[in-house]
């Protein structure tokens, strides 16, 4: 007699004692019978089986010591990786709900994120009626003549801001929107070069942590301006 397992009908078993053998009908509704997925009941199936197997074995020809370790420890294996799925399922689930958590403190908070989009803020005390225009770009490498371009939410240009020598790194451009009539938002571009090179810029945009939420599984992060991130889109945090 032999158990086997396979992962559509579970563990079944076919027998054959001296020159009688049980019948394709029987052995086939045994392993109908075992097509389950708990660990528990497989454990169960398994080991009347096993007695199954031992009771109906060749005495001329009994079961190997080796064939039945094998078989013990293929159950087990099936159990504990069933198990391990459960405690896996379990702790990615309490995880989501730790993220959730931790994901509230950014509520309110000035992040930073990839993108080309400026942000306008507006003067208060001596500084009221002033506004200005922020963004953010990270330079690979050292460059001569940094340009940022500025241009409304119809790409016309509006203004440009010239920096001059910039190291490599992260640095911030400012620009005065007192006067900046239009609607919409600003956008920036970067140009960079270092004598005949040209130096590629990344450039970020600042935003406000409205709400945090969870999307397939993973935290997403609601910004002010509009727009959702994933928390590992999330470069910097004010």
């Amino acid at each position: 007699m032999t158990i086997s397992f396979d992962a559509t009908n579970g563990y079944s078993y076919s027998t054959s004692t001296g020159a009688k053998a049980t019948s394709g009908t029987s052995s086939s509704t045994s392993a109908n019978g075992i097509n389950t997925t708990s660990a528990a009941d497989q454990q169960d199936r398994f080991l009347k089986l096993l007695v199954a197997q031992m009771t109906h074995q060749d005495p001329m020809n009994p079961v190997d010591n080796a064939q039945m370790t094998s078989q013990i420890a293929q159950i087990n294996t099936v159990t504990g990786i069933q198990q391990l799925n459960s405690t896996m399922q379990t702790m990615a689930s309490q995880f989501s709900s730790m993220q959730l958590m931790q994901g509230g403190g950014l509520i309110g908070h000035e992040v930073l994120t990839a993108g080309d989009t400026m942000t306008i803020t507006t003067g208060t005390g001596t500084s009221a009626g002033k506004a200005t225009a922020t963004g953010t770009f990270d330079l690979p490498s050292n460059a001569a003549d940094v340009k940022v371009q500025i241009t409304d939410a119809s790409g016309s240009l509006v203004a440009t801001v010239p920096m001059g020598t910039q190291s490599a790194g992260r640095h911030d451009v400012t620009w005065d929107a007192s006067s900046y009539k239009g609607t919409g938002p600003l956008k920036f571009s970067v140009t960079a070069k270092n004598g005949s090179a040209s130096v590629t810029p990344t450039t970020y945009s600042h935003d406000v942590v409205s709400s945090v939420g969870t999307s397939n599984g993973a935290l997403a992060i609601s910004l002010q301006n509009g727009g959702t991130v994933s928390y590992d889109k999330i470069i910097s945090v004010y």
